[in-house]
């Protein structure tokens, strides 16, 4: 009886929670390549990985994440104990808040990385989930404003480049908060409570229609000679600064691009009004990096200068810039341009068996083999020889070493590479 009862319940769902992923093997050897191309770039800058829980207080965001990430996407719930906390939403104020922790000792200026899996609760879409994988960059506290804005945009460049793409593949629009604030300040005479919800309406520009986008202006006082000062702001770009060099920010934004242009990375970088970016903690230099493909044309990820976090824990000032590069829209763009394919397996033998009696003898020429360094899987049982090859193939390892009596008494090893169907009998040496 009870095992009926059991038959007939409600089989679980094999599905993952929507909008996550689950990391089959070659899923996990594709994600493992990307990684370690991420690490291997980032620390040649000397920068250094770090790491935190999953979980922070909620009011680490309410004062300086996006309204939108906030409001609508972030998870959050009361814990045990009645605290209300988030699992984060982006790694850039829990960065903010261990530097604030260890604000005397760390040496400056200081470089840190990570590759955190964080949490929005939106809607899923191409390129868009629940749950991603994300490398962030930050330099805190260097001396120069330019040379770390400077190296943050090199190294970004530089992780692309790393995977085999030029600037064909891609490219890197900058802009200025202080550039967008003297614009809506001193050109369109807005009082400074109106510049951040304006900025959020230009943030979202490109995903609204026209009348949409002017219906939203207006609504926030915006008459028709503002909205024509912002239209040549947009249109004009790099005219517009040029003949408004007095802006805050303009000289600043101009000499960048002249010293990367000196760095050869010119090609790769261009000025763009509309980079404003929903973070409301950037306080300088915002950038986004663009796939350049038809098929793709999207931000890949972006990040910029955020002067002020760190003092929203009780420190001075300190300044800031960073980036945040998510796995999801990485490998989108790495396949896309092919950069990045499938990654194959690489086990050296696969140890087969005549006779079941010779698992231990098996098992023990596998650990010499790793012992030297060879990766080797040894048969579980012995099928007939046929469907251990078959095995050996389905799993693509490339060779098997089949194990007789006669193998073990001579320590002379039958090896058969699967993809020429020759057999060579070799010593353990030779293996």
């Amino acid at each position: 009886m009870s095992h009926h009862v059991a038959a007939t319940a409600v089989a679980l769902p094999t599905q993952p929670y929507k909008g996550t992923r689950d990391f089959y093997p070659q899923d996990m050897r594709f994600r493992e390549a990307m990684f370690n191309v991420l690490h291997r770039v980032v620390r040649s800058y000397g920068y250094e990985q770090i790491d935190a829980p999953l979980i922070e207080p909620i009011e680490l965001y309410l004062a300086k994440t996006s309204e939108e990430i906030v409001n609508q996407q972030i998870y959050s719930f009361t814990d045990r104990g009645q605290r209300q906390v988030a699992i984060r939403p982006e790694m850039t104020p829990t960065v903010a808040r261990m530097v604030a922790a260890r604000f005397q000792e760390l040496p400056r200026p200081i470089r840190w990385y990570s590759i955190p899996n964080v949490w929005r609760y939106e809607q899923p879409g191409k390129g868009r989930l629940r749950e991603h994988w994300q490398l962030n960059c930050d330099i805190l506290g260097a001396p120069s404003e330019k040379l770390a804005d400077l190296e943050i945009l090199l190294l970004a460049i530089d992780i692309l480049r790393s995977f085999g793409a030029n600037e064909s593949h891609f490219r890197v629009y900058v802009s200025h908060r202080a550039i967008l604030n003297a614009v809506l300040g001193d050109e369109l005479k807005l009082p400074p409570e109106k510049w951040l919800p304006v900025a959020r309406i230009l943030d979202k520009k490109d995903k609204l229609k026209p009348e949409a986008f002017v219906a939203l202006l207006e609504a926030e006082g915006l008459n028709a000679l503002q909205r024509a000062e912002l239209d040549f702001f947009f249109i004009e770009k790099l005219d517009y600064l040029k003949k408004k060099y007095h802006l805050a920010g303009a000289e600043y934004l101009l000499e960048l691009l002249a010293e990367l242009q000196k760095l050869g990375v010119g090609d790769f970088v261009e000025y763009d009004p509309g980079i404003v970016r929903g973070f409301d903690y950037y306080t300088g230099l915002v950038f986004e990096v663009f796939d350049r493909h038809p098929e793709n044309r999207r931000s890949l990820f972006g990040g910029g200068r955020y002067d002020n976090l760190v003092s929203a824990f009780g420190r001075e000032a300190m300044g800031a810039v960073g980036f945040g590069m998510g796995d999801v829209t990485l490998e989108d763009f790495l396949r896309t341009h092919q950069l990045l394919g499938d990654v194959p397996r690489s086990i050296d033998y696969f140890i087969a068996l005549l006779d079941e009696k010779l698992a231990v003898a098996a098992m023990e020429l596998a650990a010499r083999l790793r012992a030297k360094g060879r990766k080797v899987e040894v048969a579980l049982g012995a099928p007939r020889l046929g469907r251990q090859l078959q095995e050996a193939e389905r799993k693509q390892i490339p060779r098997v070493i089949i194990l007789g009596e006669d193998e073990v008494a001579s320590g002379r090893y039958s090896v058969k590479t699967l993809a020429t169907g020759e057999q060579k009998s070799l010593t353990f040496e030779e293996l």
